[in-house]
């Protein structure tokens, strides 16, 4: 009755007096950054601005979690950069910079958080009872909002801190292999954690935490061998506003679809499909064996990576003997299905907005909305590859394993789409090196 009474109140007359205040905050924060900061925009960015406030205004009304995460998050980017004064040399002197908020602490934060809140899914997993949820598992979502805040108020003093290195080398952080893994990082756990929500089923996060701590395993790789984590100035390509919308509405994509494919995974094991899944678990390790070492190169994988596939293995082995009592604490195969199919839906939506940006952007830049470059090539291949799941669940009625298995091996299609094109080959768009 009460939820009858709720739908049939207008809209902007069932707020709350609160929804209102962050409403009002929103935009004044927006109006403030762009009478302070206007000299650094063009008119395009400045209407990407109002429209991220607005957009940002609704998600909070929709999801109270949303609310809750912006004005925390603005709290500790406020606080970052009091404590910086204009100098970024603070960052190695300042309490508060040095262990808490300067970029590269709050992202080893949410590094830290990410791995900790795997362990506590598996370990409610392990305890869970029917009918009830672990301790564990209410430390797990609150470790991984706790890493979402971290991840995302480090992304934002980074985006201050280019500014800090210089004015001509500011951007906001979406401009390397760095920077978009921790938004990958960010976005597969905030869409993740709206489906915990929404479907009260803790028990899917041990499976979509797996790749997030696998993505976060290859920044720490890449941050202390590598040291990506500097902060460089924007090629000449990639100086444009359409960076600001394309990235993200391709990694709202790229998250989208790694939940899915944890989720299908989980309903292979769910579904006791024990020779299909574990011939396809024994490829994929396979795969990554004799990837890892051309992903890694000159004279093999580091120890970092072989401790990474041990470790894999373990992991695959473990699930695989532990098959039938992790099974009997997963969601049903049917929200497993319900939830898959509407991650891949959303993500395959945000990436057609992506590909039609990136489109409008390489005109904008080459003079042609497509060449065929391999970027270019696998993003069609990728959107052909879920074009043709949908197509086949919606229209011919297609469940079960076959789609699950194929979500699954989507996100290895999607991988090298992101990752392996810049690795292995060249072309205009491959900016983010190993």
């Amino acid at each position: 009755m009460e939820l009858t009474q709720e739908l049939s109140r207008p809209w902007f007359r069932s707020r709350s007096w609160f929804d209102w205040v962050y409403a009002v905050l929103l935009i004044a924060g927006a109006v403030y950054g762009l009478r302070t900061y206007a000299a650094y925009m063009d008119g395009y960015e400045r209407v990407i601005l109002m429209a991220a406030a607005v957009v940002f205004i609704v998600l909070g009304w929709q999801w109270q979690p949303m609310r809750n995460l912006v004005v925390g998050v603005s709290v500790l980017a406020l606080l970052a950069i009091g404590a910086y004064g204009g100098e970024l040399g603070r960052a190695d002197k300042a309490f508060l910079l040095k262990y808490f908020l300067s970029s590269q602490t709050a992202i080893l934060w949410m590094c830290t958080l990410f791995f900790a809140a795997t362990v506590c899914y598996w370990w409610s997993i392990v305890h869970t009872r029917e009918g009830s949820v672990h301790f564990a598992g209410q430390v797990a979502t609150g470790l991984t909002w706790a890493a979402v805040v971290m991840g995302t108020a480090g992304m934002l003093a980074r985006w201050y801190e280019s500014y800090l290195v210089g004015t001509d080398v500011g951007h906001i952080p979406v401009s390397n292999l760095y920077e978009v893994f921790v938004l990958f990082c960010l976005i597969t756990a905030l869409f993740y954690l709206y489906y915990e929500e929404k479907h009260r089923a803790k028990s899917m996060g041990a499976f979509v935490l797996l790749v997030i701590s696998a993505a976060v395993c290859f920044l720490l790789w890449y941050t202390f061998d590598r040291g990506a984590h500097e902060i460089q100035p924007l090629v000449p390509a990639l100086q444009s506003w359409w960076m600001k919308i394309h990235v993200p509405a391709n990694f709202i994509g790229y998250g989208c679809f790694a939940l899915a494919a944890m989720l299908a995974f989980a309903y292979v094991v769910k579904g006791d499909h024990r020779p299909a899944w574990a011939l396809g678990g024994l490829a994929g390790i396979a795969v990554l064996f004799f990837v890892l070492p051309m992903l890694l190169g000159k004279g093999g994988p580091s120890r970092f990576w072989l401790t990474f596939f041990v470790v894999l293995v373990v992991i695959v082995g473990a699930i695989s003997a532990m098959r039938p009592f992790v099974a009997a604490r997963l969601p049903s195969l049917q929200l497993l299905d319900e939830v898959m199919y509407k991650s891949i839906a959303v993500g395959f939506g945000f990436f057609t907005v992506a590909t039609i940006l990136g489109a409008l952007w390489a005109a904008e830049a080459w003079g042609t909305y497509w060449q065929w470059d391999p970027k270019e090539t696998w993003a069609l291949i990728v959107w052909l590859n879920y074009a043709a799941w949908l197509h086949m669940r919606m229209v011919a009625g297609l469940r079960g394993p076959v789609l699950a298995w194929w979500a699954f091996i989507g996100l290895i299609v999607t991988t090298f789409a992101f990752l392996g094109v810049n690795i292995f080959l060249s072309g205009l768009h491959s900016y983010g090196q190993l």
